[in-house]
């Protein structure tokens, strides 16, 4: 993939995660794993005793980090990507699959990570009324 390419949908990352007008986009962490078919995201906001989890759009998100991961030639695909903001600009780190522990849970993962951006405070999950708007699917 060219890096204009990558730009272009690193940029489109960021404006999505722009429309959360809740929560200042500065402190956004962008967490998902992806792989074919499959594409898993999480948003948390920092605060300043805590984190804030946000329910991701998953239809234009999950279509954004799919462009950019079918992008990448198949041997150079990344697993997971944290995409910081913070103030105007932001990082991307690729976390390839042979970097990842496959014995580490989900979750844990996911909170060390949160917390190596954010520090030790408590991770605040909205009620679970707020996931109306989230599609369920049946298996």
């Amino acid at each position: 993939m060219s890096s204009e390419e990558t730009n272009r949908i690193l940029n489109e990352i960021g404006q999505l995660l722009a429309e959360d007008k809740v929560y200042p986009l500065d402190g956004t962490l962008l967490y998902a794993q992806v792989e074919a078919g499959k594409v898993s995201i999480a948003i948390f906001k920092n605060r300043d005793n805590s984190i804030v989890y946000r329910w991701p759009d998953l239809d234009h998100l999950g279509d954004a980090l799919f462009d950019l991961w079918y992008a990448e030639k198949p041997k150079n695909r990344w697993a997971e990507v944290e995409y910081l903001v913070r103030g105007d600009t932001f990082e991307v780190v690729y976390v390839y699959a042979n970097e990842i522990d496959p014995d580490e849970e989900h979750f844990d993962r996911r909170d060390k990570i949160v917390a190596r951006y954010f520090g030790d405070k408590p991770i605040v999950y909205p009620p679970l009324s707020e996931a109306d708007s989230v599609p369920i699917y049946d298996l």
